[in-house]
């Protein structure tokens, strides 16, 4: 399949933290097609002050998708992407928006989303966190100071996130596609199969062999995206 097979464009929602960096074999494959929602406080001064709740994350992201006007795009979060990828889809399509799919990367279903207390309280727990459940999330970084930044980031991401369950989001009417890694401490099968629930569309599954995020860099994974794409049409 190629790019120019695949018309509708692609919204990325990175995880917590993330500044994108584990799309980019995917954004390579899809350019132009493919562009990252930007998370308010995310990339410098000239876009705001962080959220200050997963709401305002949402409406910002809903905007961006609304602005370019895309025809029923496919929305693609990972971890805490996927949540706001979520709400996203759920917002649009209450204004009347269609969206092709909504694709969830190593995110368990939200009615089983619990964010530990360790994780949120100091940029020094969320770096214990992270060491957990994506060890080269930090380790890959070039210098300590973008550790200290990636870390202060995703404690600030995963305090919103425990706002979410609490949003109480309408099922999406779009299908789901929930896909995990195998090693990833965060999901279960049972976990992303309940994505289900949030949805009353077709909800499928998928399997990679790897952790929270690596297969995502993986050539492996942008084919299969590439492949399921194209099924929807």
């Amino acid at each position: 399949m190629t790019v120019s097979e695949t018309p509708r464009g692609t919204v990325l929602f990175p995880g917590a933290g993330s500044f994108g960096g584990e799309f980019r074999p995917l954004i390579r494959e899809l350019e132009p097609l493919a562009w990252l929602a930007k998370y308010p406080g995310r990339f410098g001064r000239d876009f705001g002050t962080p959220a200050e709740s997963f709401d305002q994350v949402v409406r910002l992201c809903t905007e961006q998708v609304s602005t370019r006007q895309l025809e029923c795009p496919v929305l693609l979060g990972h971890s805490f992407g996927a949540c706001v990828a979520y709400a996203t889809a759920a917002m649009l399509e209450e204004a009347g928006r269609a969206i092709s799919a909504l694709v969830v990367v190593g995110a368990t279903a939200p009615t089983r989303i619990a964010v530990p207390a360790s994780a949120t309280s100091t940029p020094s727990g969320t770096a214990a966190y992270l060491d957990n459940v994506d060890p080269t999330a930090l380790t890959d970084l070039p210098s300590e100071e973008w550790r200290e930044v990636v870390a202060e980031t995703a404690m600030h991401d995963l305090r919103l996130l425990g706002q979410f369950p609490a949003l109480q989001c309408k099922p999406v009417r779009c299908p789901v596609l929930a896909v995990r890694g195998d090693s990833d401490p965060l999901t279960s099968d049972a976990g992303i199969g309940e994505w289900e629930h949030a949805t009353h569309g077709a909800c499928s599954q998928h399997v990679f062999s790897g952790g929270h995020s690596d297969f995502l860099r993986s050539p492996d994974f942008a084919s299969w995206f590439l492949e399921a794409r194209g099924e929807l049409g």
